[in-house]
C-alpha cells in the first residue's frame, strides 16, 4: 500500500515511454555502403558470375518502393565507362503511421561483367585474353530513387576485381 502513491507517476513514465519521438530522418533517402559477399569474379557477360551487395538506406517520409513491377529504383554505374548497367526495383514499403521515417538494408545480386582491354590491342572483351592483362578493376556508384522522385546521395563499392583470363 506504501506504493500507491507512486503509481500515477509510474504509469505516466510508462506512456511517455510509449510515445517515443519518432526518427529524424530527412526526406530524401540516404544511403550507404555496407559491403558484398565477394569481390572477385570471373568475367562474363552476366550468370556466369555473382555477387550480393548490401546497402542501408534511411527515408523520412517512407515512402520507397512501388507497386509498379516495370518501375525501377535503385541504380547501379559502371565506374570504368559512366554507364548505367543495372537497375532494379526495391518492393514497395507500405507507409507506417504518421511519422512514416523509415530505415533498413537493401541486398541485391550484382551479375559479373566484362574486362576492358585498351582499344589499340582490339580485343573483345568478353571473350578474349592477354597476358598483359589478366584482370581488371570496377567500381561501382549505386543511388536509390524514392516513390516522390527524390534521389539519394551515391555511394561507391569497393573494387571489384575481374578475372581477365
Amino acid at each position: 500500500m506504501k506504493l500507491l502513491p507512486y503509481a500515477p507517476v509510474a504509469l505516466l513514465a510508462v506512456f511517455c515511454w510509449a510515445c517515443a519521438t519518432p526518427p529524424d530522418y530527412p526526406i530524401e533517402p540516404v544511403i550507404e555502403y555496407i559491403g558484398m559477399t565477394k569481390n572477385v569474379m570471373k568475367r562474363g557477360l552476366g550468370p556466369e558470375d555473382t555477387t550480393f551487395v548490401t546497402i542501408a538506406f534511411t527515408d523520412g517520409d517512407g515512402d520507397l518502393g512501388d507497386e509498379e513491377s516495370d518501375s525501377l529504383n535503385l541504380f547501379v554505374t559502371d565506374l570504368r565507362t559512366g554507364i548505367l548497367e543495372n537497375q532494379y526495383r526495391i518492393p514497395f514499403l507500405p507507409d507506417l503511421g504518421s511519422s512514416n521515417g523509415i530505415r533498413g538494408e537493401i541486398t541485391f545480386r550484382l551479375f559479373t561483367t566484362c574486362c576492358i582491354f585498351p582499344p589499340e590491342l582490339g580485343l573483345d572483351p568478353c571473350f578474349d585474353t592477354s597476358p598483359e592483362y589478366p584482370m581488371d578493376t570496377v567500381r561501382y556508384s549505386i543511388y536509390i530513387v524514392d516513390r516522390a522522385g527524390h534521389q539519394s546521395n551515391v555511394v561507391e563499392t569497393e573494387p571489384i576485381f575481374i578475372l581477365c583470363q
